[in-house]
């Protein structure tokens, strides 16, 4: 189960329940997927709630892997969501709230 107060998430994806979390490590790899400076031009960018398919791939393989599942940004890629890109998006969302403390959901 998903301990918000940890920053996890709990998404279904391909069928089967997931945790999520974006540990250090994860939002360093974003940082450099997405050429952000810091922490704060990171949580800048994702403030703007524009995103490509490939930048929702890279945060949900991001949380997937700090979790501890072993997965590439290529099998997050082919996996499906309930809702279709807009659940893909509402996961994203809900994982980012959780790290950088946007509520409770």
């Amino acid at each position: 189960m998903a301990n918000r107060h940890r920053g996890e998430i709990e998404a279904v994806l391909d069928g089967r329940p997931h945790t999520l979390v974006l540990t250090l490590g994860g939002l360093a790899e974003l940082e450099a997927a997405f050429g952000a400076e810091d922490l704060a031009a990171l949580a800048a960018r994702f403030s703007e709630g524009r995103f490509a398919a490939r930048d929702l791939v890279r945060v949900i393989g991001a949380g997937l892997r700090g979790a501890g599942t072993a997965v590439s940004d290529a099998e997050v890629a082919a996996m499906r969501a309930e809702g279709g890109a807009a659940g893909f998006a509402a996961i994203v969302a809900a994982l980012l709230s959780a790290t950088f403390g946007g509520g409770d959901g």
